[in-house]
């Protein structure tokens, strides 16, 4: 099935290629691009979708989250707590958790991530109250409903407050189980092919949850398996000083130590480091995904995105839904020029910079930049587009792209994900969002009732 998206009024490729080109077409074939161009398409097709006064790009790739959080949304008693404060309080409700709220918490953060053009996301889960393995795989079947491109994080846990930890027994799993099902759901879910919809990655939870053995283990099962690692890190102070009273290092020079300091790395946040830290960041290819939004709520400080801008891989994320508290990816990317040039001055970070960060950037952190992350012939058909003439837009399109940033135009008016419109006129395809919505209500009061 060839489909033909023609009349594009400006579209912005990311591709040194094709740049950014006015009244312009992609045809796409079985999910893949095949041609990009200007003016009227010669060819044969069979079907057409008509973006008139559309601007196109890629999807965004959202590099960090923790779904289940948006049944703990804007919980009153941590509104105004600072990170660990806000763990402790919150790890007593999350224990609580379960299949159901894990698929509905999916489907809820998905979707709102996708009406702000998301095509592919990554998601953190290393909680499994009482040994429930199985969240892990209800995550994945809600995902695989939505549509979206999936690259999760087998989380894990396993120092409580008795070995000087932050959650509770309940959540926490011994280290053998963590490395069985680590290795468990690689086999099962895990698709290295070019334009797979799944991968897996493996991300103990932080420095102060996990031991430094298990840490180790974790890297040689990354590299037995060929996959991806992930964790937080210097995100906060707090952070900071408990890596220096414990291991006598600062948090970077701790995942040094750790061999963690490697090409299959992303870390989220890193937010307090200092010159030799991104020094050593950069000589080690590794990642990062940026939270503004998530670090602003928390206080946790302002990251030095401008400083690593162009040194290391950087990718935009909304992070978990219970320190944003939204799943609005264009506010993520505005907030994310933004913040930085709070700290470092307006022109500090670009509308294009960011939008780089977003798309080709958050591609490229989950090593998946051969196939997702622009618009050219060959890559997958994951694009977005946003109706230049929307009330939001209205009086800034002297630069179209710069506008989506710039002035915010709250949500995407179509989106293409593995070349199915998954969006249209800015509604869902497929589903009844009312019903999932009520779902999701009644399980977040359920679980913060058990508190």
């Amino acid at each position: 099935m060839k489909t033909l998206y023609k009349n594009i009024e400006y579209l912005a490729t990311f591709d040194e290629r094709f740049g950014e080109i006015e009244n312009a077409y992609i045809l796409v074939e079985d999910g893949v691009i095949k041609e990009v161009g200007k003016g009227e398409y010669e060819g044969d097709y069979d079907e057409i979708v008509n973006c008139d006064s559309m601007l196109v790009l890629p999807g965004f790739v959202n590099t960090h989250h923790h779904f289940y959080q948006t049944l703990f949304r804007n919980v009153r008693e941590v509104q105004n707590a600072k990170l660990f404060d806000w763990l402790v309080h919150l790890y007593e409700r999350w224990k609580h958790i379960d299949e159901e709220a894990v698929y509905v918490s999916t489907l809820v953060a998905i979707y709102e991530m996708m009406k702000t053009g998301v095509t592919t996301t990554t998601d953190h889960l290393y909680l499994y109250p009482h040994g429930k393995n199985s969240l892990f795989d209800a995550e994945i079947e809600a995902a695989m409903r939505t549509g979206v491109r999936f690259h999760p994080t087998r989380g894990s846990m396993s120092l409580s407050k008795k070995d000087g930890g932050l959650p509770p027994d309940s959540v926490v799993q011994t280290e053998e189980e963590i490395i069985e099902e680590s290795i468990r759901v690689i086999k099962k879910y895990h698709d290295a092919s070019k334009y797979s919809m799944l991968r897996v990655a493996l991300a103990p939870c932080s420095p102060f949850s996990v031991t430094p053995d298990l840490m180790r283990e974790t890297v040689k099962i990354a590299e037995e398996y060929d996959v991806l690692l992930h964790t937080h890190l210097a995100e906060t102070l707090d952070e900071e000083r408990f890596c220096l009273e414990k291991f006598g290092k600062r948090p970077v020079d701790y995942m040094e130590e750790l061999g963690w300091l490697n090409p299959r790395v992303w870390f989220a946040h890193l937010v307090h480091l200092n010159d030799e830290d991104i020094e050593k960041l950069e000589k080690n290819d590794v990642g990062m995904a940026h939270c503004p939004s998530s670090n602003m709520r928390l206080g946790s400080g302002i990251a030095p995105v401008y400083k690593m801008k162009g040194r290391i891989r950087i990718g935009i994320a909304v992070d978990g839904s219970a320190s944003n508290d939204t799943n609005n990816f264009f506010a993520e990317v505005r907030n994310a020029m933004l913040l930085q040039r709070v700290k470092y001055g307006a022109d500090a970070l670009t509308p294009r910079e960011v939008l780089e960060m977003a798309t080709v950037g958050g591609a490229s952190v989950l090593r998946m930049d051969d196939y997702i992350g622009v618009i050219a012939p060959g890559y997958a058909a994951d694009f977005i587009g946003i109706d230049l003439e929307k009330l939001e837009l209205a009086g800034c399109l002297d630069d179209p792209l710069a506008s989506i940033v710039m002035c915010d135009p709250k949500e995407a008016d179509m989106v293409v994900i593995n070349g199915k419109i998954r969006v249209w006129k800015g509604e869902i395809i497929g589903e009844d969002l009312k019903a999932i919505i009520d779902w999701q209500n009644r399980k977040s009061k359920e679980l913060l009732s058990k508190s």
